[in-house]
C-alpha cells in the first residue's frame, strides 16, 4: 500500500476502514446520547432559566459557549463520518482510490470546525472525539453540580426554616423575643443568616460546593454545608434554651418554695451560730471566736423578683434568675453551715476534753484506783476547771493531761504524751 499523506499514514484496506467506520460509529451514538442527555437535564434547565451571580455566573457563561461549540464538533463529526459511509457505500470491493479517501477522511486532519478562539480548526475524527469529550465533560461538571447544590441545600433550608418558625413561636409564647432576651436576638439572626443563605445558594450554588480530592469526574465532591450546619447548630441551642424556660413554666413554684426552703434552713443556721458564739463566748475564756454575719438581704430580694417574674408570667426572665438564686442559695447554706462549726468549735474541744476525763476515770475506776489521793486530786482540779466557766481550754487540757499521766503511771502502762503536744494529738488515748 502507498503513502497518501505523511499525516494520514498508509492506505487503509477495506477491513481496517471498516473497522473504523463500526468504532467511529459506536462513539457517535455515544456521544450523541450523552449529548441529547446533557440537553435535557434538569441542572442545565434550572441554569439556564435562573438569576445566576458569582462563580456560577462566570462558569455558566463559559459552559453555555462550550455546549454551543460541542454540538458544531458533533455536527462536524456527523458529516464527516456520513461522507466516510457515502464513500464506502459506493461499492461493494472499494477501489485504490476510495480507500485512499477514506484514509484521509479517517485519519487526516480532514475536519474542519469553527473555533473558539479563531476562525477555524482542523482535526482529525480521533482527535475531534478527544475534544468533545473533554468539552461534555467539563459542561456536565457545572451541570450535575449546581444541580447536586440546588437538589441538596434549598429543601435543607427550607425545613431549618419551618423548625425556625414553629421555635419562633414557642420561644414568643414564653416571653423570649428579640431585644429582650438574647436567645430572641439569636432567633433573629438566624432567619437573616437562613434567608440570605438561601437567595445565594439559588442564584450561586457553585460557590457551595467542595470538590473531592483527586477526583477527575464530573460531580465529584459535596454540597458546602458549612454556613448551614452552624445555623443548625445554633438554632439546637436556642431549643434548649425554650425548653429551659418551658420547664421553668412547668415547675416555677416547685422550685421557688426549694429556694425558700434552702434560705430559711441558711437563716436558721446563722441564727444558731450566732446564739451559740454568745454562748462560747460566755463559757470559754481566752479564745478567737470568729464574727458571724447576718443573711445577705440581696437573695431576699432577689427571690421576691423571681416571685414577681412567676406572677407576671415572665418565664424568660425567671429561668436565669431561679437558677442563679438555686446556685447562690446552697453556697449561703454551706456558709452558714461553716460558720456554725467555726463558732462552736471551742465548745467542741471542751466536750472532747471532758470526755477523755470521765473515760480515764472509768478506766482507773475498773483497776481497783478509784480512792487513790493523787488521782482523786488531779481529777477534781481537771473537772473543776472543765465544768466552770469561763473555762480556760489551754489551762483545762493541761490539767486533763496531768490526770492522764498520774493514771498512766498508777496504771504501769506508757506515759501519756508531754504537755507540748496538742489535744488532738491525745484523743486517740485508749480506755
Amino acid at each position: 500500500m502507498g503513502v497518501t499523506d505523511p499525516a494520514a499514514g498508509p492506505v487503509m484496506d477495506r477491513d481496517e476502514v471498516d473497522r473504523a467506520l463500526a468504532r467511529l460509529g459506536a462513539e457517535h451514538e455515544a456521544i450523541e446520547t450523552s449529548l441529547f442527555a446533557l440537553q435535557d437535564h434538569a441542572g442545565r434547565r434550572l441554569l439556564e432559566g435562573a438569576r445566576l451571580t458569582g462563580v456560577t455566573q462566570q462558569r455558566w457563561s463559559a459552559t453555555e459557549a462550550s455546549i454551543t461549540l460541542l454540538w458544531s464538533y458533533f455536527d462536524a463529526y456527523t458529516a464527516a463520518l456520513r461522507t466516510a459511509r457515502e464513500i464506502r457505500a459506493r461499492r461493494r470491493w472499494s477501489s485504490r482510490e476510495d480507500l485512499a479517501e477514506l484514509t484521509e477522511l479517517l485519519r487526516g486532519e480532514s475536519v474542519t470546525v469553527p473555533g473558539a478562539d479563531r476562525l477555524s480548526e482542523r482535526f482529525t475524527l480521533s482527535t475531534l472525539v478527544d475534544r468533545m469529550n473533554e468539552l461534555y465533560a467539563t459542561s456536565l461538571d457545572v451541570v450535575v453540580t449546581a444541580d447536586a447544590v440546588w437538589s441538596a441545600l434549598p429543601a435543607r433550608i427550607d425545613l431549618l426554616s419551618a423548625e425556625l418558625q414553629r421555635t419562633r413561636s414557642l420561644a414568643h409564647s414564653v416571653g423570649v423575643r428579640p431585644g429582650e432576651h438574647p436567645s430572641g436576638d439569636d432567633l433573629e439572626r438566624i432567619t437573616r443568616t437562613l434567608t440570605r443563605l438561601r437567595e445565594d445558594v439559588v442564584c450561586d450554588p457553585l460557590a457551595f460546593w467542595v470538590p473531592a480530592e483527586g477526583s477527575s469526574a464530573p460531580g465529584g465532591g459535596r454540597p458546602d454545608t458549612t454556613v448551614y450546619d452552624r445555623e443548625a447548630r445554633a438554632l439546637e441551642e436556642v431549643r434548649r434554651e425554650i425548653d429551659a424556660v418551658l420547664t421553668v413554666r412547668q415547675d416555677a413554684e416547685a422550685r421557688l418554695i426549694r429556694l425558700r426552703d434552702v434560705l430559711s434552713r441558711a437563716d436558721r443556721t446563722l441564727a444558731e451560730a450566732r446564739a451559740a458564739r454568745g454562748e462560747v463566748l460566755a463559757k470559754i475564756a481566752a479564745t478567737e471566736v470568729p464574727v458571724v454575719s447576718g443573711p445577705p438581704t440581696v437573695l431576699q430580694e432577689q427571690l421576691a423578683t423571681a416571685a414577681e417574674y412567676r406572677r407576671q408570667a415572665q418565664w424568660h426572665l425567671l429561668s436565669p434568675l431561679l437558677e442563679a438564686l438555686e446556685e447562690k442559695a446552697e453556697d449561703e447554706l454551706l456558709r452558714a453551715r461553716e460558720s456554725l462549726t467555726a463558732v462552736t468549735a471551742p465548745l467542741a474541744v471542751r466536750a472532747e476534753l471532758r470526755g477523755r476525763l470521765d473515760a480515764y476515770k472509768a478506766k482507773v475506776a475498773r483497776h481497783g484506783l478509784a480512792e487513790d489521793p493523787l488521782l482523786v486530786e488531779r481529777y477534781d482540779v481537771a473537772r473543776r476547771m472543765l465544768w466552770s466557766a469561763p473555762c480556760d481550754l489551754r489551762v483545762a487540757e493541761q490539767a486533763v493531761l496531768r490526770y492522764q499521766q498520774a493514771a498512766a503511771e498508777s496504771l504501769g502502762t506508757p506515759r501519756v504524751p508531754g504537755q507540748g503536744g496538742s489535744h488532738q494529738d491525745r484523743r486517740s488515748e485508749s480506755s
